[in-house]
């Protein structure tokens, strides 16, 4: 009843889910009333409006975080979506903010991460709501707005309001995540001397530390380095630019992937340091340069600095090096670390800022996300493995995963969905789409998620 009640909502949720996707919801300056800038402002508005045209009561919790609300009981089980979005990078073939449809898929930043599956949810609500549904338990469809960039939405709401008995965020990958990463997001900055010989006018690379970069570049005053030299080598790379008008810029160009599995990807701030490592240059810029090719590199599992764990549970440890900015004055370096879901932040932590404190760098940030792991005998777990598998006919393993989600910042809260198994994950990647037949199969999944949590 739920699957046919869903299909006849197909065309609205297509179209509201590419509104919502034409919003270009990047974290921003904050303004007032607005905590994560104008765009995540304007998307959380939105799907409280949508919330409500559909018929349910909604809260705006301050700007950070909203929810709309269904049912009644004293227990509440929620499904935790984001509408905000990591910025979307270059290689687009088709615009990234339009939604546009092609070939029965929506492309967009954020269809797949997380908007499609958050306005579906909504949707999932509205059929039960229609089909006259009693449910023993409220339900709450919750709105967050900066789970790219720290999750302090949802850390928000688990200090202002209730927190669900059960749940899930569908933010990552079906069948059922009960095992996600440790997280680690540093920013490093390690002070220079001022202009050197170098001529080094900035540096720059990356837009986020959760994103592997595809693009870096440094820029430096004419006539400091040797330009025939810096072509030369340059045509051994295939991926290194050189250009000159009244500065000399090299430009790296990689390929971007999702910061918990760079392996997928290519750092081109990686790129241009074993680049520039080429050549000789001296003061604090050398040294900043010789530091990341003897440290960091191309290694993404920490072995050059040291920290490389691992488990049978979910592999190895990974580093990202998402973000660089700088001058002559300083270079910041942003650091993205997941260790395995049985290792503990201690085994490695000490050696970690003590090897970045030798090398001259000042911590600026660190936030840690400890790992995440839940029994497979928890009641919500078993009910959403009865769900999946049969909505699916297939097993539902329970799998770990090295990204982050929601999961960790709320009790009782496991990532399922929205990516099924043998589909692309395109998640902060160029040309993100989410086939529109995968929408709607994902809306009548999360219908009957809802409906067995909420008995």
């Amino acid at each position: 009843m739920l699957d046919e009640k869903v299909l006849q909502f197909k065309d609205e949720i297509v179209e509201k889910v590419r509104e919502c996707v034409r919003i270009r919801s990047v974290l921003d300056a904050p303004q007032e009333n607005m905590p994560f800038g104008r765009g995540v402002h304007s998307a959380l508005q939105y799907t409280l409006d949508l919330a409500h045209d559909l018929g349910f009561e909604t809260v705006n919790l301050d700007n950070m975080i909203g929810y709309a609300e269904y049912g009644t009981g004293e227990e509440m089980v929620a499904v935790l979506g984001h509408i905000d979005v990591v910025p979307e990078g270059g290689g687009w073939m088709y615009p990234p903010f339009a939604a546009e449809i092609h070939d029965g898929r929506i492309y967009g930043r954020g269809v797949l991460d997380d908007k499609g599956a958050t306005i579906g949810a909504l949707y999932a609500l509205k059929a039960i709501k229609d089909s006259g549904i009693k449910l023993k338990r409220r339900v709450r469809i919750i709105f967050g707005t900066n789970e790219e960039n720290g999750s302090k939405c949802a850390q928000y709401y688990a200090e202002k309001d209730e927190i669900p008995v059960a749940g899930f965020t569908p933010d990552a990958s079906y069948p059922i995540i009960n095992g996600e990463k440790g997280i680690v997001n540093c920013t490093f900055r390690k002070p220079l001397s001022g202009k050197d010989e170098s001529g080094l006018l900035w540096i720059k690379g990356g837009t986020a530390i959760n994103s592997v970069p595809d693009y870096a570049e440094a820029a430096f005053e004419i006539g400091r380095l040797d330009k025939k030299k810096l072509q030369l080598v340059a045509g051994e790379y295939g991926s290194i630019e050189i250009s000159e008008d009244d500065k000399l810029v090299v430009a790296a160009r990689g390929k971007t992937a999702h910061g918990g599995t760079p392996e997928q990807g290519r750092n081109a701030i990686s790129i241009l340091m074993e680049f520039m490592g080429n050549f000789e240059l001296r003061g604090k810029l050398a040294e900043f340069i010789e530091f990341y090719n003897r440290y960091i590199g191309f290694d993404i599992n920490g072995e050059m600095l040291g920290i490389h764990m691992h488990d049978e549970a979910s592999g190895k440890l990974t580093v990202n090096i998402g973000a660089m900015s700088g001058n002559s004055e300083a270079i910041e370096l942003k650091i993205n670390l997941r260790y395995p879901v049985t290792k503990r932040y201690e085994d490695f932590s000490d050696k970690f800022f003590i090897l970045m404190r030798a090398n001259g760098f000042e911590t600026i940030e660190a936030v840690h996300k400890k790992s995440l792991f839940v029994s497979p005998e928890t009641e919500y777990i078993k009910k959403l493995q009865k769900v999946y598998t049969e909505k699916t006919g297939k097993e539902a393993r329970l799998i770990s995963y090295s990204g982050g989600t929601y999961a960790k910042a709320l009790s009782n809260i496991v990532a399922f969905g929205p990516i099924f198994e043998g589909e692309p994950d395109l998640c902060h990647q160029p040309d993100e789409y989410m086939s529109i037949d995968n929408l709607v199969r994902n809306v009548q999944i999360i219908a009957a998620a809802i409906y067995e949590l909420a008995n």
